[in-house]
This record gives C-alpha cells, structure tokens and sequence, in this order.
C-alpha cells in the first residue's frame, strides 16, 4: 500500500473518531440553566412555548412598531408596556408551566414550561 493511501485511511479513521459521538451530550449539558430570548413581533410572541430548566432567565424583546406586555396568568411576573426594542426579564426558579400573555392585546399568548 503507498503511504499516500495509508496516510488517507488513518486520517480518515482520526478524524471519524474526533466526531464520534458529536451532538450526544448529557442531558445535563444541555439543560444549563442560562438566558433565552422571545422576540414580540407582529403580534406574537416567538417562540410561543418555551422548554426550559429552572434557574433560566427568559428576556421578551418587543420588536414590534407597537407597544405590547407579558403577564404571566398566574402573577408570578408582570412587564411594564414595552415600546420598541425594551426588554423585560425574569428568572424562572421553580418548576412549572407558565401562560402569559399581552395585556394590551390578550390574543397574544404564549408559556414557559420550566423543568
């Protein structure tokens, strides 16, 4: 066999090995808690359910040209009116699942389910 080709079959086996397993993280490493966005634009709330372990501070960006809220149905967090691009934020720290809504335009919906 040349070396070219000896060269080629250990890179190759190398390389297939580096990736292994690649995207198979404990589920503990991929439920750290951290920060994740929902964007309000055009009259909603993306994404509209989120899946999320305790301890996660969710932040609702307003993008809309139009001013909206979230309230959780339950009391738990309230924003004050959001106009274009605010920010409100809060830190889920018990499990549950959370509804919220607009308070100026109620068809807007959405939920944090915290594990």
């Amino acid at each position: 066999m040349s070396t070219a080709v000896l060269f080629a079959m250990t890179f190759g086996v190398a390389f297939a090995g580096m990736f292994a397993g690649a995207g198979s993280l404990p589920a503990a490493a991929q439920q750290t808690p951290g920060t994740t966005e929902v964007k309000i634009d055009n009259f909603s709330f993306g994404p509209a359910e989120l899946k999320i372990p305790v301890g996660t501070t969710v932040t609702w960006t307003n993008r809309d040209d139009i001013p909206h809220t979230a309230v959780s149905t339950d009391k738990m967090f309230k924003s004050k009116v959001l106009d274009t691009d605010e920010k409100f934020s809060f830190t889920f720290s018990k499990p549950g699942t959370y509804e919220y809504f607009c308070s100026i335009h109620p068809t807007m919906t959405g939920k944090v389910v915290v594990q």
